[in-house]
């Protein structure tokens, strides 16, 4: 009798264990960390140099490094917008950067990270850093299913006390000028205003602290963590701790701040005893913006740089680790994108989509390196308001002709400088990224069937989203959020 009452406790506790077990698994940490800016070349393992990144080797070593990863838009609010609801930016209305005047942001009825995971049980949702979705009260994160939020409400350049004021084209001068002071936001309100480069240089460790302690604060979990680093978008600030570090100079020692704010938040995760039932992410908004020079970074031999649709604006680095699920030290070299977190976290904890048209899909298969998983094999590459520049399936780009910025032939600028840009057409191109990730060799010619087929998926894309180079509407775009501004 004795030992039947042994056995049923053994059992009771067994099933109590299983049932605490299967319920993290079902629902993870979950802690997203873009950086601005940080360009496919930026980090130790994916061919850095001059400049060290341990902690983020370290977390692609425990996890999952991508190499075909592409962001929804080179450009701040657009690939923000990409991020956080799954969908092309131009969907929803929302193109190119946001600055301290505009009077829209994204709709409060699309449906966020945050209020995915909420749907999903008692997830506590925090975002500290960039927002860049919409400075106005209705867009903010409270707003959008986040529980906490500190950090800039847009790019840390669009400010009246700017830095490079005295280096301005007269073209941005007036522009510069027009911007109000850079607010600290913290919820809703105004926790301080970022008045020179030393308020600048604080943010990373700022955003790091109330990072950590959000961790500390919510180790009951479940818990959402965006940290979207204003850094390193110019202008350039670092702290004393990481000044004068790299070889580099200032950017490289603003990348290995990044790294250490990394290296803290995983820390934060392993005294707490998180790190197994967390999913840490780590990318970067779009790639570098090359005018800047020795204050940008480097598309790793890709072409051209934020603001384009080339592979070197679009394609970032993108590391994934989860204990248990994301074999360690693995590399996927198939296609993915920022759009596809949504819906990889909605298959995660078991939520339905929305019902609203989303453009990601789920990715948990690469995740979970499954043999000959290749859940998106198009993309769509889009910039100014809703033009389709190139769409790309498997290996194969065919780009359209367009207008674009392109930093070839113009200074690199150099200590802050913006060295300029310069506008040319580029005519209708393939590229087979397989052998040519430059896009430097155009192959349409030997390969009319791959013309042809990609040509045909670019008119039923601009059947749904429109294509304003061709004056095409688009069935199913929807408006942005709106408020009426004096």
């Amino acid at each position: 009798m004795y030992k039947k009452f042994l056995y049923s406790v053994a059992f009771i506790g067994l099933f109590s264990h299983s049932l605490v077990w299967s319920q993290e698994a079902e629902h993870p940490n979950i802690v997203l960390i873009y950086a601005d800016d940080l360009g496919y070349g930026d980090l130790g393992s994916y061919g850095a140099l001059d400049f060290e990144t341990p902690n983020l080797d370290k977390l692609a070593n425990e996890g999952m490094r991508f190499t075909n990863f592409e962001v929804a838009q080179a450009v701040c609010s657009a690939s923000r917008a990409g991020i956080m609801t799954g969908t092309y930016p131009n969907r929803i209305g929302l193109s190119g950067a946001l600055n301290p005047h505009a009077s829209i942001g994204l709709n409060p009825e699309e449906e966020t990270l945050a209020e995915l995971v909420k749907r999903a049980g008692d997830y506590k949702t925090a975002i500290f850093g960039k927002w860049h979705l919409g400075h106005l009260r209705p867009f903010l994160p409270l707003q959008q299913g986040f529980d906490e939020f500190v950090g800039l409400p847009y790019s840390n350049d669009m400010w009246k006390w700017t830095y490079d004021m005295h280096l301005a084209t007269p073209e941005t001068h007036a522009r510069k000028a027009s911007y109000p002071e850079l607010p600290l936001l913290e919820g809703n309100g105004t926790r301080a205003y970022i008045k020179d480069l030393e308020d600048q240089a604080n943010l990373t460790s700022l955003y790091t602290e109330e990072a950590t302690r959000f961790i500390r604060e919510n180790k009951s979990g479940p818990f959402l963590l965006v940290v979207p680093h204003s850094m390193p978008h110019v202008p350039l600030a670092v702290s004393g701790k990481f000044k004068g570090r790299s070889k580099q100079g200032l950017y490289g020692d603003v990348i290995m701040e990044i790294d250490w704010s990394v290296g803290e938040i995983v820390k934060a995760l392993d005294e707490n005893e998180l790190s197994e039932n967390t999913i840490v992410i780590f990318t970067s908004d779009n790639g570098p913006w090359l005018n800047f020079g020795d204050h940008a970074g480097s598309a790793g031999g890709l072409r051209e740089g934020k603001g384009t649709s080339f592979e070197g604006g679009q394609r970032v680095p993108c590391i994934v680790k989860w204990p248990g699920r994301v074999p360690a030290g693995t590399i996927n070299n198939k296609l993915a994108s920022t759009i596809d977190f949504f819906p990889t976290f909605a298959e995660i904890l078991q939520v339905p989509l929305p019902k609203r048209k989303i453009d990601g899909v789920s990715i948990l298969e690469l995740w979970e390196n499954k043999p000959g998983a290749n859940p998106r094999e198009t993309f769509n590459y889009y910039y100014q308001k809703n033009a389709l520049e190139a769409i790309r399936k498997d290996n194969w780009k065919l780009v359209f002709p367009h207008v674009h910025r392109t930093y070839e032939g113009s200074s690199s600028g150099k200590n802050g400088v913006n060295g300029g840009t310069k506008q040319v057409k580029s005519e209708m191109a393939l590229y087979d990224l397989r052998r040519d990730p430059g896009e430097r060799y155009d192959v349409q010619n030997e390969n009319p069937e791959i013309v042809a087929e990609l040509s045909a998926l670019a008119n039923k894309v601009r059947e749904d989203l429109g294509d304003d180079l061709l004056e095409i509407t688009g069935k199913n775009r929807r408006e942005p959020g709106r408020v009426k501004t004096n």
